[in-house]
């Protein structure tokens, strides 16, 4: 052996020795940070059990109305300007659909103040969600699309290849303007493959026969990108993780703020199950996070546990 391949290696391996070493401190500091009851099970972090505070600017004209409407956000309701609003085109945020079929198709967006998810975000998202193979000739993704709002985040799914999507919002404006969506972008064709629900997402979550998801159905994908300022986020992270609209090797999205912290790299089910966590990036002050309910192995290999990710950003 050459005497500079024997460096190469010696660096090599003391580099992967190094990154190991790194990654055992990480997981060794989220278990100090998790409480860990008598029956194994891990209790939500405290950051988790409050209300936080992380305001955002608000994009489009604010319509000045005093009145508060039943359901959806709190903020204020928005329209949009210039050429959009001569349209008549309300899109503030400016969405549209970024991959797919129906790439390029804008959509219009509810008169209650909302936060989508930011272009460049949801791009990396659904490039991830496509390497952990959920859009995949083999597998007929379910997704179920929580906190709707336009229903950009669902829509995005069916372009690229979902079989069916739930859109879930409590704001009556917000589930028609999704409908509008699903119709302009023509996925309302076919009954079975849409369905939209006015209804809080907690109650979605834990009973959703009560509001007319089918008994036993389930989902491959499920994305909650709520309000930061008005929703717990351990309350929904229990409905979730316990939801029977959840099954082995389900994928969970979760959008929260920097404001947070960081949420636990291992949820557990009541049932004795967990979600793995397997991502978690920041974007600007928005953080996303992936978690895989008991996986099996069946997802791609990039959807693999990674503890190292799951600290304060």
């Amino acid at each position: 052996v050459f005497p500079q391949a024997q460096v190469r290696t010696s660096q090599s391996q003391a580099l992967e020795m190094k990154l190991n070493k790194k990654q055992r401190k990480v997981q060794e500091s989220n278990l100090r940070k998790q409480s860990i009851t008598e029956d194994g099970t891990t209790e939500m972090p405290q950051n988790l059990k409050r209300q936080i505070q992380a305001r955002r600017p608000l994009l489009g004209h604010v319509i000045p109305d005093k009145t508060k409407r039943k359901g959806g956000t709190a903020g204020p309701a928005l329209r949009a300007q210039g050429k959009a609003r001569a349209e008549g085109l309300n899109n503030p945020s400016n969405l549209k659909i970024l991959g797919g079929v129906a790439r390029g198709r804008k959509l219009r967006s509810p008169d209650v103040y909302l936060r989508p998810m930011m272009g460049k975000v949801k791009e990396a998202v659904y490039s991830t969600f496509t390497s952990f193979g959920l859009y995949s000739d083999r597998v007929a993704t379910k997704h179920l699309d929580i906190f709707s709002g336009s229903g950009s985040v669902g829509l995005e799914s069916l372009s690229r290849g979902a079989s069916h999507c739930t859109f879930v919002d409590l704001a009556r404006n917000c589930c028609d303007t999704c409908q509008a969506n699903i119709d302009w972008c023509q996925f309302g064709e076919d009954p079975q493959m849409t369905r939209v629900v006015n209804t809080d997402a907690l109650t979605a979550l834990r009973d959703p026969t009560s509001v007319g998801i089918p008994a036993g159905f389930t989902y491959n994908l499920v994305t909650l990108c709520p309000p930061y300022e008005e929703i717990v986020y351990a309350d929904l992270l229990e409905a979730v993780a316990n939801s029977p609209c959840v099954t082995d090797d389900t994928v969970i999205l979760i959008e929260y703020p920097v404001e947070l912290g960081c949420l636990p790299h291992v949820i557990t089910r009541e049932d004795g199950g967990a979600l793995v966590g397997v991502r978690n990036r920041k974007y600007g002050r928005t953080v996303i996070a992936m978690y895989v309910v008991n996986p099996t192995g069946r997802l791609d290999s990039s959807a693999e546990s990674r503890p190292e990710e799951f600290v304060s950003l």
